[in-house]
Formats: structure tokens, C-alpha cells, sequence
């Protein structure tokens, strides 16, 4: 064990972000188990780690107290990133999304609380809400909608993990930082909750059109996975990041209208033999009251202030978006000649 950099539990760890920190890890010298339902990630992620001697696969459920007892009596920190997530699924099975959020992190902190390990809580940019103060810092105020919305119950689960994560730090002195993702794409996403990249390349890897939901305005932050693995890894070996919160994100704006835009360019560069529409016809708009549910309300714009995270640990994101949109095309066009 000597040759172990260190013991790492990552719930949800066959996921999108899950997959990208289990190779990183790896990488550095860490051995590494991951537990996950494969409700939403896919064993397909982490097959090609399976003969690495520092990692393991646990196909379960982190509510199954007597396995996640004993996972995390054996690690040194747990990275929580299992939840359930995406728009489509807020709307369409609330109920899941808000007893797999907070009933998994209730869980997760119990079993760290038990053997006294650290715990790296992932959150989400839409615990900020419809604020209109722009860039979001971690102490701004919470700016939601009505109870009567099931669009806001995922920012409400991730802020009750939130509360739960911090309280138990400042009441029983556990080591929890916590993270607050903006908009993290790359390689092995999929849309198939409404995530907007992999949904807008596959859509035009198939010819188009370009599905946007509203009038294409609203703004978001996209920043690579690749880049959000390294702020993780850089949070878990800063001991000052304990108790507190933190944006990881890009401040590279784009609207959601440029960045099919931006889409369109990197299919035209990386699959030159998908027959393009004219101009005039790879966009089509749909209200919001269509895509999801009536009196649907979404962000306008969801930028975040990464300052804090930058003056402790140094870290800003290096890899511009069109790189990788071109990332996440090449990765999809090898998964459809491999399917």
C-alpha cells in the first residue's frame, strides 16, 4: 500500500465526470473504487479500467448502507457525485430526483462521519436559481421559483446536500468541501436527460436540424471536463478548501443560439462527410411550454466568479469551447462506428 498515493471513493463514478476522474486519479497514483446503480452512467465508461490493478467497480445502489458502509471504512476521501440530474428528468420523475439527491448525501455523509473521512460534495450552478446578479459568487443570495414548479426541486435537493455537507463539517468537524459545477461538458456525455451538447452534436452528426429550446438568448458557461477533473484534484489536496464552497466553471460565455453555431463549424471540421443543411435549416425553435411543461422557466444567463477557487489552488480552466465541441464530436462519431 505504501506504492498508494491515496484511497479514493467515487459515488456515481461510472458516470460522464465520474469515468474522467477515476482515469486522473489513476493517473496520479491513487487507487480508486467507484460505486454506481448505472441508473444514469454506464459501465461502458469505466470498462477499459477494469485491469488496472488500483481499481474496482461496485455495481450498487449508495443507499445500501452495509456496502457503502464498508467502501467507505476503506478509502480516504469520498468524491459524491451521484445524483440524479438533468432537466428532462427534474420534470418528468421529481420524486427520484429529489429522494436520490438528498437521501443518497444524507447517506454518503453518515458513512464518512462513521470512519471520520473526507468527503468532495458535488454541486450544481443551479442552486443560484434565477438570480440576475451576474457573475454568481458562492455567498450570493438564492433566487427560485414557486413549489409548484418541479423545475426547481433539483436546486433545492442540491442546496439541502449543501446544508447537510456543511453542517455536519461545522458540527462534527468533518472534512467536506463542496463544488458547484457549471455546465460540464466533454467525451462519454450523453444527452439523455437534456444535456445540451451531446444532444445538439448527435443532432447534427444525423444531418440536423439543431433543436433550441426558446429563442436560443439565454447564455451558459461550458466548461471541459478535463478542466473540472483538475479543480477537483487540486480542492482535495488543499486542506484551507475544507468547509467551504466553490464555483468550478469556465467564464467563457456563449449563447445557446452560437453555440449550435459554434456546433455546426466543428461537425463541418471533424465529420466533413455529413451532408449539412442549408443554413436557413439547421435550427429549429421550441418554446419552452413544449420542450418540458407549461410555465417552464429556465436561467437567462449562468455565469459563474471562479476568483475564490483561483486565489486558493491557482486554478482557471484552460481548454477554449470550440476544442472541446470538436472533443465531443470525435468521441461520438467513434462510439457510432464501434456500436
Amino acid at each position: 500500500m505504501s506504492s498508494v498515493r491515496g484511497r479514493a471513493l467515487i459515488t456515481g463514478g461510472a458516470g460522464f465526470i465520474g469515468s474522467h476522474l477515476s482515469e486522473a486519479l489513476l493517473a496520479q497514483g491513487w487507487q480508486v473504487t467507484v460505486i454506481d446503480n448505472l441508473s444514469t452512467g454506464r459501465y461502458e465508461n469505466i470498462q477499459h479500467l477494469s485491469s488496472e490493478p488500483h481499481f474496482k467497480a461496485v455495481i450498487d445502489t449508495i443507499t445500501h448502507e452495509v456496502v457503502l458502509d464498508r467502501l467507505a471504512g476503506e478509502c480516504d476521501v469520498i468524491f459524491h457525485l451521484a445524483a440524479a440530474v438533468g432537466v428532462e428528468l427534474i420534470v418528468r420523475d421529481p420524486v427520484r430526483v429529489i429522494e436520490t439527491n438528498v437521501l443518497g448525501t444524507h447517506a454518503v455523509l453518515q458513512a464518512a462521519a462513521r470512519y471520520r473521512k473526507k468527503v468532495l460534495l458535488a454541486s450544481t450552478s443551479e442552486v443560484y436559481g434565477k438570480s440576475n446578479k451576474v457573475p454568481f459568487g458562492e455567498d450570493d443570495d438564492r433566487v427560485l421559483g414557486p413549489t409548484t414548479k418541479a423545475r426547481w426541486s433539483y436546486s433545492d435537493s442540491k442546496a439541502v446536500d449543501e446544508f447537510l455537507g456543511l453542517a455536519y463539517h461545522r458540527q462534527t468537524g468533518l472534512p467536506v468541501v463542496v463544488f458547484r459545477l457549471f455546465n460540464t461538458i466533454g467525451p462519454r456525455q450523453t444527452g439523455q436527460y437534456g444535456m445540451v451538447v451531446p444532444r445538439f452534436v448527435r443532432q447534427a452528426l444525423s444531418g440536423g436540424p439543431i433543436t433550441v429550446y426558446g429563442d436560443g438568448s439565454q447564455s451558459r458557461c461550458f466548461c471541459n471536463v478535463q478542466d473540472t477533473v483538475r479543480a477537483l484534484l487540486q480542492l482535495v489536496e488543499t486542506p484551507e478548501a475544507v468547509g467551504r464552497v466553490f464555483n468550478v466553471g469556465t467564464v467563457e460565455e456563449v449563447t445557446v443560439l452560437e453555440l449550435a453555431q459554434r456546433v455546426w463549424t466543428g461537425v463541418e471540421s471533424c465529420a466533413p462527410t455529413v451532408k449539412m443543411p442549408e443554413p436557413a435549416g439547421r435550427m429549429v425553435f421550441i418554446p419552452y411550454d413544449q420542450a418540458y411543461e407549461p410555465g417552464f422557466e429556465d436561467m437567462q444567463r449562468r455565469v459563474p466568479d471562479i476568483s475564490r477557487i483561483k486565489r486558493l489552488t491557482g486554478w482557471e480552466p484552460r481548454i477554449p469551447l470550440q476544442q472541446t465541441l470538436e472533443q465531443v464530436i470525435l468521441d461520438m462519431l467513434s462510439r457510432s462506428a464501434t456500436a
